[in-house]
């Protein structure tokens, strides 16, 4: 008999970003595999993987909840609740998202910590959020047999944290879908773009830095305004008021398109001139990766894991200098030649990122933990 591994898939009730995004990716490709029986927790214990469930009204009502905190707290204690009372006992669990559900019985739990930006940085996050992994996230994170994480970054981050040994933390790349984000010769947008412009995606909130690159574009001689546009997608996350006052001011040069799905997130990709993701603090950073697979030139954040994804594939900034974020615009949207040479390594570079390969990657994790 197969032995029976359960999946928090909470993260898949909302559009896929982020944790939602990787915990479906590794879902879908475990699904392809015969090792282990598979089950998933969406609040209740199901043996589909979906995210049909992502409805229009399931979107309004967590976007409600998520609005008033003490909704969100009562929503958190029922899900622990109903994990208790309904969780049948699994052979392993894996936690794609931190913090371990103490609810769910299994025999074996690994969990996947992605960094520790709610210790590092407080004011990236909303104030019930921060409460929530202080009070939760240490207390529960000692259940796990194995942390996985994304980048070696990362790992130093948890062994300097954490009483895990090093053989007890596992470091697997996140991956692309390169069925979408690859260069396309023809496609239609539901929405227009300017003729040339320079790109940037995450949600409207602090950790993504945003307002340093309005600030760092606005510093931009008004020719290379007047020929490159700023283009942005992304939701709407939270301390954004003065983000989004910006771009209201400037809607002339500034475009921005709110949550977009990954078909055109891939096309947006295509047609800009310049992707830049001047983020302070990342535990991956897909998006410089899925922008280096479209064929577009990158200029990243220098800090955290950025150098060790991005490699030689982009030209890298300070985020904290609003001087160098714009120096380095410029530097690649002035020098033909280099933009031709990042564009031949970023192909390179996000060739070696798949989501089947982390999968495997895994999968040998999973099987590691339940021989041990």
């Amino acid at each position: 008999m197969k032995p029976k591994l359960v999946i928090d898939t909470i993260s898949l009730l909302s559009s896929l970003t982020g944790i939602g995004r990787y915990t479906y990716e590794i879902a879908k490709s475990l699904k392809t595999d015969d090792t282990f029986e598979l089950y998933f927790f969406y609040g209740y214990h199901s043996q589909i993987l979906s995210t049909s469930l992502d409805s229009r009204e399931i979107k309004k009502f967590k976007s409600f909840i998520v609005k008033i905190p003490l909704l969100k707290k009562i929503a958190r204690k029922i899900l622990n609740i109903s994990s208790v009372l309904f969780s049948p006992i699994y052979d392993l669990y894996w936690q794609p998202s931190l913090i371990p559900l103490k609810g769910i019985k299994a025999k074996k739990t690994i969990t996947s910590v992605h960094d520790f930006s709610f210790i590092l940085h407080k004011d990236f996050h909303p104030k019930e959020r921060i409460e929530y992994f202080e009070n939760n996230f240490f207390k529960n994170i000692y259940r796990s047999h194995m942390i996985i994480t994304g980048s070696h970054y990362s790992k130093t981050e948890i062994l300097q944290r954490l009483q895990f040994s090093e053989d007890k933390v596992k470091v697997i790349y996140h991956g692309i879908d390169h069925s979408i984000f690859k260069i396309y010769d023809k496609f239609d947008l539901p929405f227009k773009l300017p003729k040339k412009f320079i790109f940037s995606v995450g949600s409207i909130e602090p950790r993504k830095n945003l307002l340093g690159l309005l600030r760092a574009y606005n510093d931009l001689s008004e020719q290379i305004r007047a020929e490159y546009k700023l283009v942005l997608a992304g939701f709407k996350g939270w301390e954004n008021k003065e983000i989004m006052q910006l771009i209201t001011k400037n809607e002339q040069n500034i475009h921005y398109l709110g949550f977009i799905d990954d078909s055109e997130l891939a096309k947006v990709y295509n047609l800009a001139s310049l992707f830049v993701f001047p983020s302070f603090y990342e535990g991956f950073g897909l998006p410089p990766l899925e922008a280096m697979a479209c064929g577009t030139p990158v200029v990243s954040s220098n800090l955290t894991s950025m150098p060790e994804v991005c490699q030689d594939a982009a030209i890298y900034c300070d985020p904290y200098n609003i001087v160098d974020i714009k120096q380095k615009i410029e530097l690649v949207l002035g020098d033909e030649v280099l933009q031709k040479k990042l564009i031949s390594k970023g192909l390179k570079r996000a060739s070696e990122f798949s989501w089947q390969k982390s999968a495997q990657m895994h999968l040998a994790v999973f099987k590691e933990v339940m021989e041990s």
